[in-house]
C-alpha cells in the first residue's frame, strides 16, 4: 500500500515525493509503471515461497505472537523481494519500525528526526551499493536508478524520496493488514472455514475485512481551493486530516458498518482511495495479502485467538501491537 505508514503521521518527513524540477503528472506516470498488472504478477511466485516458509515455521498446536511471528516478517521479506534489496536491510528496517513507533508515540521530535535520517541513510547505502553492483534488469530499484524525465536522470534526493515512500508506506500497512485479517478470521471461525474451502472468495473478503477495520486511519492534506465538506466551508491552504477509517464506516453508506457484506459494500469501499489519488500500489498490496491469507488457510486447520485481550495499536497506527493466536494444523 503505497501510502505513508499511519504510525509515521507525525514524522519529520515530507511524504510528498514531488520535486521542483518534476511535474506531478510526470512523476505519477513514472511511478504507475512499477505497479502495472504484468509487473505485479511476476512477484507472485516469490511471495508464495515467503508465505509458505513463514506458515511452515509457525508452531503446531501452540500459541504464537502473530505480529512478530509472521506479519512483520512477511511485510519485510516481500518488500525486500520486490525491491531486490540486500539482506542487511531487513534488520535495519525491522529496527526502524520499532524505533519509529516508539518515537512517534512519545512525540519526541528530535528522536523522530534522527530515525528519519537513519532511514534515509539505509536507502542511500542501498543506492550506492546498487550503482556499484547493478542488480537484474527487471529489479525495481535498478530500474528506478535508470529512469529519466525529459531526458534528465532523477536526482538522488528524488530517488530516496520515492524509495522511502514505497518502503515506509508498505511495511507498516502490510504488517497491520495481515494482522487485522488474521484477527478477524480468528474471531469468526465460520468465515475462516468458508474461505479455506472457497479460496476464490479471498480477494473480496480481504477488501471487506479491511473496510471494517482499516489499516490506514488517517492522512494529512492541504486544500488547494475553497471547498465545502459536510456543510463546513474550508478555505484554500488549510491543513486537514482525512480519516479513511471513518469514511469506510459511514452509516449513511454502509448501514451497520460491522456487517460483513463484501459484494454489496465493494462499490463504496475507499480502502485504496479513489480518482487521481487512488493508491498506485493497490494491485501489489492485494497480491501480497491474498498470497499471505491463502498460505495461512491452506497450511492450517484452525487459527484461534488465545484467551485474554489482544493489544491494539495506538493512534495514529492501526491493527495490533500484539496478536496472540493458536495454530492448529
Amino acid at each position: 500500500m503505497a501510502a505513508a505508514d499511519p504510525a509515521s503521521a507525525e514524522s519529520a518527513w515530507d511524504w510528498d515525493v514531488r520535486s521542483p524540477e518534476v511535474q506531478s503528472d510526470q512523476l505519477r506516470a513514472l511511478i504507475d509503471r512499477y505497479f502495472d498488472d504484468g509487473d505485479v504478477a511476476g512477484y507472485a511466485s516469490s511471495f508464495q515461497t515467503i508465505a509458505r516458509e513463514l506458515t511452515d515455521a509457525l508452531p503446531d498446536d501452540a500459541d504464537v505472537e502473530f505480529i512478530e511471528g509472521f506479519a512483520l516478517d512477511y511485510a519485510l521479506r516481500t518488500q525486500q523481494a520486490w525491491l531486490h534489496w540486500p539482506d542487511y536491510t531487513r534488520d535495519a528496517l525491522r529496527d526502524w519500525v520499532a524505533r519509529n513507533q516508539r518515537t512517534t508515540l512519545a512525540g519526541d521530535r528530535a528522536a523522530i528526526e534522527e530515525v528519519a535520517r537513519d532511514f534515509d541513510d539505509t536507502v542511500r547505502r542501498v543506492i550506492a551499493d546498487r550503482r556499484a553492483q547493478p542488480g537484474p534488469d527487471d529489479d525495481a530499484t535498478s530500474r528506478l536508478l535508470r529512469e529519466t524525465i525529459d531526458g534528465e536522470p532523477l536526482s538522488e534526493d528524488l530517488i530516496v524520496s520515492i524509495l522511502r515512500n514505497w518502503t515506509v508506506g508498505e511495511l507498516g500497512t502490510m504488517a497491520a493488514s495481515v494482522g487485522i485479517l488474521v484477527g478477524h478470521l480468528a474471531r469468526h471461525p465460520d468465515l475462516q472455514e468458508s474461505l479455506r474451502n472457497s479460496p476464490e472468495e479471498l480477494p473480496a473478503a480481504i477488501d471487506e475485512i479491511l473496510r471494517i477495520h482499516s489499516p490506514l486511519v488517517s492522512n494529512r492534506r492541504v486544500t488547494t481551493r475553497p471547498v465545502v465538506l459536510g456543510g463546513r466551508s474550508i478555505a484554500e491552504g488549510e491543513r486537514i486530516t482525512i480519516f479513511w477509517a471513518s469514511a469506510n464506516r459511514d452509516e449513511t453508506v454502509f448501514g451497520d458498518p460491522d456487517d460483513y457484506r463484501p459484494e454489496a459494500n465493494a462499490p463504496h469501499n475507499v480502502l485504496y482511495g479513489r480518482g487521481i489519488h487512488v493508491c498506485p500500489g493497490a494491485g501489489l498490496a492485494r497480491l501480497e495479502l491474498r498470497v499471505a491469507l491463502s498460505a495461512l488457510l491452506t497450511g492450517t486447520r484452525r487459527i484461534d485467538l488465545v484467551l485474554g485481550p489482544v493489544d491494539p495499536a495506538t493512534y495514529p497506527a492501526s491493527g495490533f501491537r500484539t496478536l496472540p493466536v493458536r495454530i492448529t494444523r
